[in-house]
């Protein structure tokens, strides 16, 4: 399994763009182009679906050495298996969501909208970080942006993996990598691509170019 430290590119299986009888083809898809990590969000989905279909999917991202998160449900980690689990800035705490993880070893995410709210998760033993939105994104349409000013400082003062995330795609993505940023998440832009796999793999490539890879 791919060491969380190597990496870069981080991609969303999101109902709200991939239907979910999609989802298996844009995983092959994804991790074909070369995606370091993958998350699975399904925000009007119950619980009991989502860990239907996480049993689906992990074992393909799991095969491929590409670790797999859950968003929102913390308590689904033990049952399914996978790699990490993310939450949101209001959710928990990383202590509260590692309890609901039922003590399995596996990766706490936390998201952040500002330096202080990354700083307090890191604080909190996040393994890694969500930083954004950095532009305005349907994803998350009540979030203001809040643009590329911080990226530098969040990566010199924190020691955690830190993704940037909410509106990067690849033709704004040399922007963000010249603002500092080290690894992303990139969403809509993957997901409804024509060619998935070109797609991620033009993202990948302009990580390296940039001197940023696993």
């Amino acid at each position: 399994m791919r060491p969380l430290d190597q990496c870069r590119l981080y991609g969303i299986l999101d109902t709200g763009y991939c239907a979910p009888e999609r989802m298996g083809a844009m995983l092959e898809q994804m991790i074909a182009g070369g995606v370091d990590i993958v998350q699975l969000r399904a925000k009007s989905m119950a619980p009991d679906r989502i860990a239907e279909l996480a049993r689906e999917l992990h074992p393909v991202s799991r095969a491929a050495g590409v670790p797999f998160i859950i968003n929102d449900h913390p308590s689904l980690a033990s049952e399914t298996g996978v790699e990490g689990i993310h939450v949101g800035v209001e959710d928990m705490t990383v202590a509260e969501a590692r309890r609901l993880a039922g003590g399995r070893s596996c990766w706490v995410g936390k998201s952040s909208h500002s330096l202080l709210q990354a700083l307090d998760g890191a604080g909190q033993g996040a393994d890694y970080l969500g930083f954004g939105p950095l532009f305005a994104t349907a994803t998350k349409p009540d979030y203001v942006p809040i643009g590329t000013d911080e990226i530098r400082a969040v990566y010199e003062q924190i020691r955690v993996p830190v993704f940037c995330i909410g509106g990067i795609k690849q033709e704004n993505l040399a922007g963000v990598i010249a603002s500092g940023a080290q690894r992303v998440v990139i969403v809509s832009g993957i997901l409804l691509a024509v060619d998935p796999v070109a797609y991620t793999r033009a993202c990948v490539d302009q990580l390296a170019q940039a001197g940023i890879s696993g």
